[in-house]
Formats: structure tokens, sequence, C-alpha cells
């Protein structure tokens, strides 16, 4: 069974809850970190043990729900290995997975409603990486985070 692992914040909890049983429905086994109820929570934590995993390898594919998915794309990309890309749009998470190769997908609950949530899910899901030019380009990025691992 395909596995992803899911989190949000008080912000995005609605939004991650009408996903999982999409996400259910496709065929995955959801690896749900949090948020688990509108309380309010920060959304630092959740992203950062989200990315640790795809960063570990522990997980392919993850998603991140906030408001905007500002915050959580940028404490995600602080992690080597993970390319998080904010998506509001489905040419987005199209491009972001040919061109990027994302591993997380950063949703905004405030400009992505339920129903194109699924659409950009679902392209996101679907696209391969195109390689090629690209990879060139993954592989000078992967050589930017170990000059930075190499510096502290």
């Amino acid at each position: 069974m395909k596995q992803i692992i899911i989190a949000s914040d008080h912000g995005g909890f609605a939004l991650k809850e009408k996903i999982k049983p999409y996400l259910a429905k496709l065929g995955f086994k959801i690896n749900d970190l949090g948020a688990y109820s509108e309380e309010r929570c920060d959304y630092p934590e959740l992203a950062y043990t989200l990315a640790k995993d795809i960063s570990r390898g522990k997980y392919k594919r993850g998603i991140l729900i906030c408001k905007t998915g500002i915050g959580n794309s940028i404490v995600a990309n602080k992690l080597p290995g993970v390319r998080a890309a904010l998506c509001y749009n489905v040419k987005a998470a199209m491009l972001s997975r040919q061109h990027n190769d994302s591993n997380v997908l950063a949703l905004g609950s405030i400009f992505v409603n339920a129903g194109l949530a699924k659409k950009i899910i679902k392209t996101w899901l679907e696209t391969k990486f195109e390689g090629g030019r690209h990879q060139r380009r993954i592989n000078l990025i992967k050589q930017i985070e170990r000059k930075i691992r190499s510096k502290r």
C-alpha cells in the first residue's frame, strides 16, 4: 500500500479532514501527524516533524496545510532533501513535480477549497518528474545542501 504523511495546524485542520478520505480512496495509508482539532497550535513543530520524515526517507511524499501554506513551506524547505512546493492551482502542482521533483505539497486553506485541493493533490501525486535538464538543477540544489551542511 502506498503511504503518505500529512499535517496541518489549526488553520488547516478542516481542509485536512476533508482530504484524508480522498487520499484513502486513492489507496494511500495516511500517517496524520496532527493537528487533531481546531485548537491553536504552532505550525513550525508539525511542519518540521513531517519534513524530518521526508528528509530521512521514511516517507516519499507529504502534505502540509495551514491558512496560507507559506510558513509550512518555509519550515519544510529548511531540511535537506525536502522540496516543498506551495501550490494554489493545478498547473503549479504539475510543474512542481515535472520540474522540481517536489516531495512535499503545501496548501493554504484560505486560498484552496476542498474541491480544488483534491484536484491539486491528484495532479501532484500522478505527475512524474521529467528529469533531463531538471535533474541537473536538482543536483545543484543537492550540492548547495551539502555546502550548507559542511559549514556547520
